[in-house]
């Protein structure tokens, strides 16, 4: 910038083509010269305008806004004769955001705001825009609004703005892209499982990380999201909340799922059958029974069914009727995504520690007495529960086995269903209930849920699969329809207008329910027949869903304990066999299956394993004075089947003793051998008739 010296010599000559001689004599001229800004000698730069004599050190020159163009002859103006922008008079005054550092610059002609010269609303700090051009060099500094670069260059160098002539900085870091060659590996799950860490990874196992299969920024360890593989897709909730609310996933699905049904023509296999279709078994009646027995020999493992594959699960529209082909597939279908849900609470289980947590629950009282224990300052979810029964009559009467706890659950369950937080007559939904919200009821319902299927509760098994989209996809992505509705008469108002059959008749409709559709906020002019059914979707969104906001996100937020709500959304498939369809009813074959016999040899070999066969189509067409729930209540402790299944699971020994004898602690049940079945038959009915009697009283 010294006005005394000039680029005389080669690039490589001397200091960047300047000579030692120049440099030398313009370091004896400057000594003369005094700086008009720090008054010291030594200034060497002058201004460039006619007839200015100001000089001045660079420092200086930059504190007093003088302008240094890095071009050509490399001019300095002082602090009057510097170039200026033009600024058109009928300009917006005012500001507007910097688009490098997004604080607000003032439009004002001075030296530390420069406007674009390609873009007229575009505005920058000066300082912002040295720093930019510092980092981008020659080659990427441009117009940050537009990408303009020749004219903006130009501008931007007659305004003193230093470009240097080399490559940006970003490109001159080593290694500066390396991570773009790492792959994302951390487990971003609620509740990851690996104790050695979210960013464990094991490739072939089980605590292999699978990255989501649309972003790759997300992952999680297979075992944490049930993966059977690392060739299982997965999504990260990101990006299942935004294929949900462009409606691409659940047509993806829809589509996935009915490809095998449109080659074959199978009805749905999850609608439900006809309300008096008889249940039919295939074959002579214990036909199943021989078809593929359970056995666990000693030294041997256990042999299990196949499971059926993801590919042949069937579903496409419903059919109204169904023949008993279908049911049976439909069953199967249930059966297996049970299976598939038991796996899933089994690792949320992981998480229940050995310390235990006493529920005192009133026989005569069960709500209020849960409500409380779970309200109750020592209560952890994460707790292994006990259950103490008491009577006000007599509160020495108590009972804290496993028993006691199943029936607590089931009790709890069935409570639930018929509580007021629920409407509805099969699928029900939330109900808004406003002394339920202020005492926080529905938060609590579903932590009770959770708890429920995590520690071996029943499922609920009542939801509408309304409900249930709302909890999985939220509630902006689901539409309801007319048999969400519980009340009758805002059903048969909607069901009016549905059906009006003429402009006329719609609009009396409407102007006799006005003060309905007022609250629904649905009260509009209807001009045309093609309205009507917007106008129905509103009023079912807003009496289905928009009307209980409040206790649907309450009922969110319970659900979440023990991540159940989190395992719900990346599993809705195998969550809704659970949630929206009833249990099955206790059949001989469920009952069969459910228990492994130990033996040291072949099943049909074991001296009284065709006597137990027997027994239970027996019990199971009524020729017995005991059922099938007293029999799995006899041996585990609960008449169902829980959700998460029995821990441990459930044996069967035959032994010479006299009588059976239900082990509860092992879920073992220990049988006698008898030479003929009428006496297996009075033993295993007095005994378990009498147990049971004798707990109930």
């Amino acid at each position: 910038m010294s006005s005394g010296i000039w680029q005389r010599g080669e690039e490589d000559e001397g200091v960047d083509g300047f000579l030692i001689t120049d440099i030398r004599k313009e370091v004896k001229r400057a000594a003369k010269l005094k700086c008009n800004i720090c008054k010291k000698k030594g200034a060497s730069i002058g201004c460039v305008a006619p007839k200015c004599k100001r000089s001045y050190h660079f420092p200086c020159g930059i504190q007093r806004e003088c302008i240094f163009q890095f071009m050509e002859d490399f001019r300095s103006y002082c602090w009057e004769h510097r170039p200026v922008q033009e600024f058109m008079d009928k300009e917006p005054r005012g500001a507007s955001q910097c688009t490098i550092c997004l604080d607000l610059v003032e439009h004002l002609p001075v030296y530390t705001v420069l406007k674009s010269p390609c873009c007229k609303n575009a505005w920058f700090h000066r300082e912002c825009l040295q720093y930019q051009a510092l980092s981008a060099g020659i080659f990427f500094f441009r117009c940050t609004v537009c990408n303009n670069k020749d004219k903006f260059q130009k501008e931007m160098l007659r305004m003193g703005i230093h470009i240097p002539e080399r490559d940006a900085s970003w490109e001159l870091e080593e290694n500066a892209y390396q991570d773009l060659l790492h792959c994302y590996q951390h487990c971003d799950v609620k509740r990851c499982l690996c104790k050695k860490g979210r960013d464990y990874n094991e490739p072939d196992s089980k605590w292999e990380i699978q990255r989501c299969q649309y972003c790759g920024s997300r992952g999680t360890h297979l075992a944490c999201s049930s993966l059977k593989s690392w060739e299982q897709n997965w999504e990260c909730m990101e990006c299942r909340s935004i294929f949900a609310k462009s409606g691409k996933y659940s047509k993806q699905k829809r589509r996935a799922s009915s490809a095998p049904a449109n080659s074959n023509g199978t009805p749905c296999l999850l609608d439900e059958p006809p309300p008096k279709s008889p249940r039919q078994s295939s074959g002579s009646p214990r036909s199943f029974l021989l078809q593929s027995p359970k056995i666990m020999c000693q030294n041997m493992s256990p042999c299990s069914h196949l499971e059926q594959p993801a590919s042949n699960r069937v579903t496409v529209s419903p059919s109204p009727v169904m023949s008993n082909w279908n049911w049976s597939l439909r069953h199967k279908y249930l059966s297996q995504q049970r299976k598939e849900v038991c796996n899933i609470l089994k690792e949320l289980k992981v998480q229940v520690q050995t310390k235990t947590t006493r529920l005192n629950i009133n026989a005569e009282n069960i709500w209020s007495s849960a409500l409380k224990g779970f309200r109750q300052r020592i209560f952890s979810p994460t707790n292994t529960i006990e259950v103490n029964f008491s009577n006000c009559k007599n509160r020495s009467k108590t009972n804290t086995s496993s028993a006691s706890k199943h029936h607590f659950f089931q009790v709890l369950m069935l409570h639930l269903q018929n509580s007021s937080l629920f409407e509805g007559s099969f699928g029900k939904n939330l109900s808004l209930d406003f002394q339920a919200l202020k005492e926080n009821l529905y938060f609590e319902a579903g932590k009770m849920i959770a708890v429920s299927l995590v520690h071996g509760g029943p499922p609920p098994g009542f939801f509408s699969k309304t409900l249930f989209k709302c909890l999985v996809y939220g509630p902006e992505n689901v539409k309801p329809v007319l048999e969400d509705v519980a009340d009758v008469d805002v059903a048969q108002t909607i069901k009016t207008i549905k059906f009006a059959n003429s402009l006329s008749s719609l609009q009396s409709t409407l102007q006799d329910c006005c003060e309905f559709l007022t609250a629904a906020g649905c009260l509009r002019p209807v001009t045309a027949m093609c309205d009507k059914n917007m106008l129905v979707n509103d009023i079912l969104t807003y009496h289905v869903i928009k009307r209980i906001t409040l206790p649907l996100e309450s009922f969110r937020q319970g659900l979440k304990t023990l991540g159940v709500l989190e395992k719900m959304q990346t599993h809705p498939g195998v969550f809704s066999s659970i949630f929206c369809y009833k249990p099955e009813r206790l059949s001989a074959e469920t009952v069969y299956n459910l228990f492994t016999i130990h033996s040291s040899s072949d099943v049909n070999k074991v001296e009284g394993a065709d006597f137990w066969m027997g027994y239970l189509q027996d019990v199971e067409s009524g020729d017995s004075v005991v059922t099938l729930e007293d029999i799995l209540l006899f041996v585990t402790g609960s008449s169902y089947i829980p959700a998460i299944g029995f821990d441990p699971e459930p044996t069967i020994k035959f032994l010479r003793i006299r009588y059976p004898n239900g082990n509860r602690l092992l879920n073992c049940l220990e049988l006698p051998r008898t030479k003929t079945y009428q006496q297996f038959k009075n033993k295993m009915e007095l005994t378990i008739r009498n147990t049971l009697r004798v707990e109930r009283e």
